[in-house]
């Protein structure tokens, strides 16, 4: 599969390691506030990163490096993405996988076959605004539902997360997103920054006392309620 963004080092993406990012193109959302436009709605095929050379990286890299985050854009939509998962793990990583959890046939799929070791899946809202705030007014919100209730499982460790844009969310969805998500050991929001390379305009960030009452409203479900990029 063609890798079109690689990060060599952060620690910021994989919670607890010293990881790299691989970027993955692609999305079957049009999220107003994302920032990746340039993988969702804008990708230049020619852009793309030689995976043997990635490889070779990251086999040097071991002992300094702990995990590989795998993002994109949508991960999933690539059908050989449980290939790509099985070179990092036989190399020795532990691996990230951010979803929206589109997917779950192919997510229970990857961590039955152990090829990841922690899942990030965005909600995007309260169920009601679900279209709204994916920017698809025909979503079907089953296959967001059932890779909720599989990652609730316990199958796989697991964050849930949200980013939190002033137009598409109140302190009711955040409330209604953890009553949604009760049960989860971990839930982080994630402050709205804009970038040169959003899907839409016009938006903008709550301010830090609106997303602390919102922290307080999840944490009334969720044992573990955090803020970034505050």
């Amino acid at each position: 599969m063609q890798i079109h963004g690689f990060q060599k080092m952060t620690m910021l993406d994989y919670p607890g390691k010293v990881a790299c990012t691989l970027f993955t193109a692609g999305c079957n959302f049009r999220c107003p506030f994302c920032h990746n436009a340039l993988l969702v709605t804008e990708i230049d095929g020619a852009a793309t990163c030689d995976f043997g050379e990635i490889l070779s990286y990251l086999k040097k890299r071991r002992g300094v490096l702990d995990g590989v985050a795998v993002t994109g854009g949508e991960p999933l939509m690539n059908r050989d993405v449980p290939e790509l998962l099985k070179q990092l793990k036989d190399i020795g990583y532990a691996v990230k996988l951010d979803t929206n959890g589109s997917y779950p046939a192919l997510l229970r799929e990857i961590v039955s076959a152990g090829l990841v070791d922690y899942v990030a899946m965005d909600v995007k809202n309260s169920k009601e605004k679900y279209a709204l705030t994916v920017g698809l007014p025909k979503l079907d919100l089953a296959p967001i539902e059932e890779s909720v209730d599989f990652l609730l499982s316990g199958a796989v460790d697991f964050e849930f997360r949200t980013t939190v844009v002033k137009e598409f969310h109140t302190e009711a969805d955040i409330a209604a997103i953890a009553d949604w998500i009760e049960g989860a050991p971990r839930y982080f929001l994630q402050n709205f920054k804009e970038s040169d390379h959003m899907i839409g305009s016009g938006l903008h960030a709550h301010d830090e006392n609106t997303l602390n009452r919102m922290r307080a409203a999840a944490a009334k479900k969720i044992p573990t309620v955090a803020l970034r990029g505050v």
